[in-house]
C-alpha cells in the first residue's frame, strides 16, 4: 500500500462488506452534511446518515455505495466505516433509489417492531401488576 493513500474498511453488523487499499479520497453523507476525507486529514469520527458514499482509488477510479446510518472513524491512514446496511455494484441513480426505498422501508419496519414491543412490554407489566394484586 502506498503510504500517501488510505485504507478503507466497511463493516456491517456481522461481516466485512469491503476492504480497499490505495484510496485517494472518500466522500460520505453525515448528519451535518457531506464530508470529504483525504489522506492528510487529521484523525476524526463522524455519524453517518443514510446516503451515497463514494471513494476513489489510485487504480480503480470512483466507486459508489449506498450505506445506511452508521459511524466513520479515521485514524492515521486507516478509515473504518461501520454501517447497518450497504449496497454496491449499481449505478449512481440506482443507488439513490435503493437508499430511498430499501433503507427507509427498513426504518418503517423497525418503527413498527418497536411499537409492537412497547405494547407487549406494557401488557406484560399490566398483567404482572394484576397478578401481584391478586396475591
Amino acid at each position: 500500500m502506498n503510504p500517501e493513500l488510505m485504507r478503507l474498511k466497511i463493516l456491517l453488523p456481522f461481516s466485512v462488506f469491503a476492504e480497499v487499499d490505495d484510496v485517494k479520497r472518500i466522500v460520505v453523507e453525515t448528519t451535518q452534511g457531506s464530508y470529504g476525507l483525504l489522506p492528510q486529514r487529521l484523525d476524526c469520527t463522524a455519524a453517518l446518515a443514510p446516503g451515497v458514499l463514494y471513494y476513489e482509488t489510485a487504480t480503480g477510479g470512483e466507486t459508489f455505495l449506498a450505506v445506511d446510518e452508521g459511524v466513520l472513524a479515521k485514524a492515521g491512514k486507516e478509515v473504518l466505516i461501520s454501517v447497518r446496511h450497504a449496497i454496491g455494484g449499481a449505478e449512481l441513480g440506482q443507488l439513490k433509489e435503493a437508499v430511498e426505498e430499501e433503507f427507509l422501508r427498513l426504518n418503517e419496519q423497525e418503527k413498527t417492531l418497536r411499537t409492537t414491543l412497547a405494547k407487549l412490554e406494557s401488557d406484560f407489566i399490566r398483567r404482572l401488576v394484576k397478578f401481584n394484586r391478586q396475591e
